[in-house]
């Protein structure tokens, strides 16, 4: 399917032959258990314990491989596809990079639980400079950044990681498979959180872990069985329902950030506005010609943490939520979670809502709000 529009490719990825009487998309297979042939025992069908294996769920691995151009391995969140891949890769001894304005909870796993058990952490912002990778086992990056919205060279980072012997493995969260495909660009793996704007309809977590090297999915897929690690048939089934529309989501999640971001580019009572679609964007020059589309997903600084509350209050159509990628408009002040940033600091994840309404409502809302 390389050859066909993404469109087409999100609608029909990874569905079965259509056959007289079936449905576009079976429905989840929700056993746990399956029945096993009584003389072949496990070997006469790859059902034969949920935890393993599932129908629905090599469906939905199909649809997100073919996406993303390698093979696929769903987990329950995308905390636990990214902490699958680092404890299938890491032992002690070795040496990790990991952004430090990527997702928090990365960091403080690896600052609570790989440094426990003896794996050297080092932290380089997403843009770098990056150290010499020498005796590096792997790089983590995550590009565009959440939630500062920082993106690498993925391609020259590859090839500086891959001169040191290290695997290069990019959160493709943000992005999405239709927004970049890091493995066409060199990375060893991708990660990433289908929670967001891939399946965006806020309705179920999802995880998974893509990659082109045999060696490396079967090495995650064993730890993801003994760890039982897994998401729900219905989730599964929910998320590759979801996939058919994600190029008609992303499009006006888009074309609704880049309008907002030109609002709030006019607005002297909005600082620090970063959106890596626009041309005066610090990642403008690396994000134009890495990335396929950008991302509904934009931040800015409103001054504090009461003028944010106010903003929310007085929109419409923006409500106050974590996460981000889904059909509705959030806003997410991260500082209230933990995160490294400024009291003021607003995620903002633009929805489907036609655009003329979000910039009119967002404007209305930041004049109600007031000055900080």
């Amino acid at each position: 399917m390389s050859d066909l529009g993404d469109g087409t490719r999100c609608v029909h990825a990874g569905l079965p032959e259509p056959a007289p009487g079936d449905p576009f998309l079976p429905g989840p297979v929700l056993a746990a258990p399956y029945h096993l042939d009584p003389w072949q025992g496990p070997a006469g069908s790859p059902n034969g314990y949920g935890r393993p294996d599932n129908p629905t769920r090599r469906l939905l691995e199909a649809a997100v491989g073919e996406l993303e151009g390698g093979d696929c391995r769903v987990f329950a969140t995308g905390q636990a596809a990214i902490t699958g891949m680092l404890l299938t890769l890491l032992r002690p001894g070795d040496t990790v990079v990991l952004p430090t304005d990527g997702y928090f909870p990365v960091r403080a796993f690896a600052t609570d639980v790989l440094e426990a058990i003896g794996v050297r952490v080092l932290f380089v912002p997403t843009v770098g400079p990056y150290p010499s990778l020498e005796g590096v086992r792997l790089v983590l990056v995550e590009t565009p950044a959440n939630p500062g919205l920082d993106v690498v060279d993925v391609a020259a980072l590859a090839k500086q990681a891959h001169a040191a012997g290290a695997l290069l493995a990019v959160d493709n969260t943000t992005a999405t498979p239709l927004g970049q495909r890091p493995l066409d660009l060199g990375a060893d793996l991708v990660v990433a959180s289908g929670t967001k704007a891939l399946t965006g309809h806020s309705d179920l977590l999802l995880g998974y872990v893509a990659s082109r090297s045999t060696e490396l999915i079967e090495a995650v897929t064993g730890w993801r069985t003994t760890t039982g690690s897994v998401p729900g048939a219905f989730d599964a089934w929910l998320a590759h329902r979801s996939l058919g529309t994600l190029d008609l989501r992303l499009a006006r999640q888009s074309a609704n950030a880049a309008a907002v971001a030109d609002l709030l580019a006019g607005r002297p009572d909005v600082t620090g506005l970063r959106w890596p679609g626009r041309p005066d964007d610090p990642a403008y020059p690396v994000a134009s010609a890495q990335m396929r589309r950008m991302p509904g997903v934009l931040s800015f600084d409103l001054g504090d943490a009461d003028r944010v509350s106010r903003f929310v209050e007085a929109a419409r159509l923006v409500v106050a939520a974590t996460s981000f990628g889904g059909l509705h408009t959030t806003a997410d002040r991260r500082a209230q979670w933990g995160d490294d940033t400024a009291p003021g600091f607003v995620r903002l994840s633009c929805g489907v809502e036609d655009t003329v309404d979000l910039v009119a409502d967002i404007a209305a809302a930041l004049d109600a709000a007031g000055s900080a």
